[in-house]
């Protein structure tokens, strides 16, 4: 991992952020990007401060021209990218008769187009030095649907279609796709007014261990490749 370059899309957020600590013990050079810049910055100083190396870049993953300047920022100054972690999305757990239409679009604004740009931008350079690894976290609402999560699982399932026929297409340009079918995972995606559930996080995953499992899938050695993993807290268990 060491000089790599990992740019993780997402950045301010529990599981973004203990990525790019995790992946910048092992020597790799870290792009933090979100909306959020100021939260980003903070694991940026922690990384820096620690003698790692880590930038932080502000983006709208549902703008174009947001997207493609954190992308060229990135090449330009260093040179390349290794690693993509998508790690960013926002939530709606609601019966459907009680969803707001500005809402759904939101979700799927983000989720879905918001994956599309990002990967999109990030794959036009990956494909053309036949390298690189694309890291997509759907969340087991990606994978098995639960009361409520239409409108989410909806933009879940096509972040998971969307990877799914990426591997085919890219097959010749040595991409590697990894898919992260998380159970519930204790960060502040749940402090959302929409999602409209109780939960209780002392029972879920930690996003320490979540980093665990993104770094084992962008560490597989040779030609191998993590494609799937699904990692449930135990007492959610899914066989």
């Amino acid at each position: 991992m060491k000089d790599k370059v990992v740019l993780i899309v997402g950045g301010s957020g529990g599981i973004g952020s203990e990525t790019a600590l995790l992946f910048a013990k092992a020597g790799a050079r870290i792009v933090l990007a979100a909306r959020n810049k100021e939260k980003a910055e903070e694991t940026a100083k922690k990384i820096n401060n620690d003698g790692g190396e880590a930038f932080v870049i502000q983006v709208d993953v549902t703008d174009l021209s947001s997207v493609f300047e954190m992308v060229d920022t990135v090449v330009r100054e260093l040179g390349h990218i290794d690693i993509l972690v998508n790690a960013f999305g926002v939530g709606l757990i609601q019966p459907l008769m009680d969803v707001n239409p500005k809402s759904a679009r939101n979700v799927f604004d983000v989720n879905v187009f918001g994956t599309y740009l990002v990967t999109q931008t990030v794959l036009r350079y990956m494909i053309t030095r036949k390298e690189g690894t694309v890291v997509m976290i759907p969340g087991i609402l990606g994978k098995s649907v639960m009361k409520n999560s239409s409108i989410y699982s909806a933009s879940k399932y096509a972040v998971t279609g969307f990877t799914k026929a990426l591997v085919d297409e890219t097959r010749r340009a040595n991409i590697k796709f990894s898919l992260l079918y998380l159970g519930g995972v204790a960060t502040d995606f749940w402090e959302n007014p929409e999602i409209d559930m109780r939960v209780q996080k002392e029972k879920m995953l930690s996003a320490q261990e979540v980093a665990k499992a993104i770094y084992y899938a962008c560490t597989q050695p040779g030609s191998s490749v993590l494609n799937e993993i699904v990692i449930q807290p135990d007492s959610h268990q899914m066989v």
